[in-house]
């Protein structure tokens, strides 16, 4: 997730991620090995719950990554900057929030969008110069 669906993204490097994750869930669900029993707290079976739980969401992060063809706010798509090298929005195709459905395993997730509608702020380029 580091290396390729931090800060700065590229297309080929969220699909790299897309594929890892995959491979790194195939071989966790291969491999868990669970100890303790139901009759007790079982911490083993909590923390490798929230290790799956860890899997689908970085799926999640980096389908919205690949989505999202845009630079915007902290998150650089390198394909998208302007000629000085500043982020490159897509106010037209973008403005809005995402709520991702799942819709269970090995289907694909449901973009759900709600418009940002700005009324007191105007949308702008950001520029640090």
């Amino acid at each position: 997730m580091w290396n390729d669906c931090g800060m700065s993204r590229n297309k080929e490097g969220l699909k790299k991620a897309k594929d890892k994750i995959k491979a790194l869930e195939e071989e966790f669900w291969k491999n868990l090995r669970m100890v303790g029993t139901n009759d007790e707290l079982n911490q083993t079976l909590e923390k490798s719950l929230r290790v799956a739980d860890f899997l689908e969401m970085s799926q999640l992060m980096v389908e919205d990554a690949l989505h999202r063809n845009e630079s915007c706010g902290s998150h650089f798509r390198e394909e998208y900057q302007t000629e000085e090298g500043e982020a490159q929005r897509d106010d037209d195709n973008f403005a809005y929030v995402a709520a991702w459905e799942y819709q269970g395993k090995n289907k694909p997730e449901v973009l759900h969008k709600e418009a940002l509608k700005f009324e007191n702020a105007k949308l702008t380029q950001r520029n640090y110069k």
